[in-house]
This record gives structure tokens, sequence and C-alpha cells, in this order.
């Protein structure tokens, strides 16, 4: 990932990179990335493309069993850091 931000990918290369990531770190039983970039337009970290910024994440994963809202969702982020330093704006996390 190294030297590529988000703007610089098609619109389901990001979805799909996130993807990946969470089911390498977290093996959910649940998952879906929604790129929601494009309804976001006009606001803050939008990069014109329509897509790569601003992502919903739906997920769960057996590393979620015990832990708070905020424990799984920490879980998250950590996960997908460097996807945050590299453009993705914004994360809405639902945790099951």
């Amino acid at each position: 990932m190294s030297g590529t931000t988000f703007s610089d990918e098609d619109p389901m290369g990001a979805a799909a990179r996130i993807e990946a990531r969470l089911r390498e770190r977290l093996q959910p039983s649940r998952l879906e990335v929604i790129d929601e970039s494009a309804a976001h337009a006009g606001h803050a970290g939008v990069n014109g493309s329509g897509f790569g910024t601003h992502f919903r994440v739906r997920i769960d994963a057996p590393a979620f069993g015990g832990r708070s809202r905020v424990a799984r969702h920490r879980l998250v982020y950590d996960a997908l850091r460097d996807f945050l330093e590299q453009g993705v704006h914004a994360l809405a996390i639902e945790t099951f």
C-alpha cells in the first residue's frame, strides 16, 4: 500500500482492499464494506472522484465476543489504521 492513496484506486478497489484486510485480521463471520463516498460530495475529505474516502463497515467476528462496542470498534480501526492514514476520511462501523 505504500505510496498509494485511495484516490488512485478504481471504485471497487478500495472497498475490496478494506474487505480483504478485515478478513485477514479479524476472520469475520459477517462482513459488508460499502463505499459511501459519492453521498458525501462537497463534504470534508472528499477527493472529487466519488469513491475511496467514506466507507461503512458492517462486521461480526469471533474476536468481538465479550467485548464492548468501543473495544470492537477499536479492533476494526486498528486493522485499518494504514488505510485511514492514506486517504480514508470517514469510517462508519456497525458491529454485531
